[in-house]
């Protein structure tokens, strides 16, 4: 594995700087949502996913998405859905064919951006050789353990283990392209090094996708916390967190796994710009 320096002073204050600074103008700039994998029935949400057992009968339609977003001629591709063999849940349409159809190849892919390391984010990472894997550290570090906790889907990620693709794992924020425009930004919980994303659209205005920092509207507004999250107390740190940032940003917050959530943006092949 290569070895990986990180310099937590300095990730911090590139991140606060990128996150406060006013994104720069850029021509071409757009956010296109994927279809990630394929829904199921509504699922109950009660046990699962509040700790507090709060939500009694209510039932949410789960979604899997994940996003390009076009920066001038710099792509960055958050998060990677399903596999194709996921059983039940396998995307009908590959990301790589998806992004055909726009006219994208995998070579012309800057960066991967990987909100965590449950296989429903991850599957089809390894599409992407040539990109730049952007990832938390605390999930990198789950990644490439010499025996990976269940649910770390470190398979896909070999030939960046491997030291053969070009990775950089992030301790804090992470300004994505120098100019402001796309963040991301740490709210670790669900996973220790899990990361939401904010995009400053040119048109739309500013948008945050939320990863799994929060999986359904009711978690976000009543600070649900599923049992199974890594840290309870940074769960409840990470989505106050990014309550203060869509209100400071007046952002609209894309919950990508709430089915209500990424209609919010126009449906494939449109971009929101």
């Amino acid at each position: 594995m290569r070895p990986i320096s990180i310099s937590l002073a300095a990730g911090l204050c590139a991140g606060l700087f990128g996150l406060h600074a006013p994104a720069q103008a850029v021509a071409d700039m757009s956010l296109t949502r994927l279809d990630c994998g394929t829904p199921q029935a509504p699922t109950a949400v009660n046990e699962r996913f509040s700790d507090t057992f709060a939500y009694g009968d209510l039932k949410i339609q789960f979604v899997f998405s994940c996003y390009l977003v076009k920066h001038g001629d710099q792509y960055l591709l958050w998060d990677t859905g399903h596999s194709m063999t996921a059983p039940n849940v396998a995307p009908k349409v590959s990301i790589v064919d998806q992004l055909d159809k726009i006219g994208v190849k995998p070579e012309q892919i800057t960066f991967v951006g990987i909100s965590h390391y449950h296989a429903d984010h991850t599957g089809q990472v390894a599409s992407f050789p040539k990109a730049t894997l952007l990832i938390g550290l605390g999930d990198w570090n789950a990644i490439t353990a010499p025996k990976p906790a269940a649910g770390v889907n470190f398979a896909p990620f070999e030939g960046w283990i491997k030291g053969d693709n070009k990775v950089e794992p992030q301790a804090n924020d992470k300004d994505v392209f120098g100019d402001g425009s796309v963040i991301m930004l740490n709210t670790p919980g669900h996973t220790p090094g899990h990361h939401s994303l904010l995009v400053k659209l040119p048109e739309t205005g500013n948008v945050v996708i939320s990863g799994d920092a929060v999986h359904f509207r009711e978690n976000y507004e009543n600070n649900g916390v599923p049992w199974f999250n890594f840290d309870r107390s940074q769960t409840l740190a990470s989505i106050e967190r990014l309550k203060g940032i869509v209100k400071s940003f007046k952002a609209t917050l894309i919950i990508q796994h709430d089915a209500r959530d990424i209609d919010k943006l126009p449906a494939f092949p449109t971009a929101a710009k």
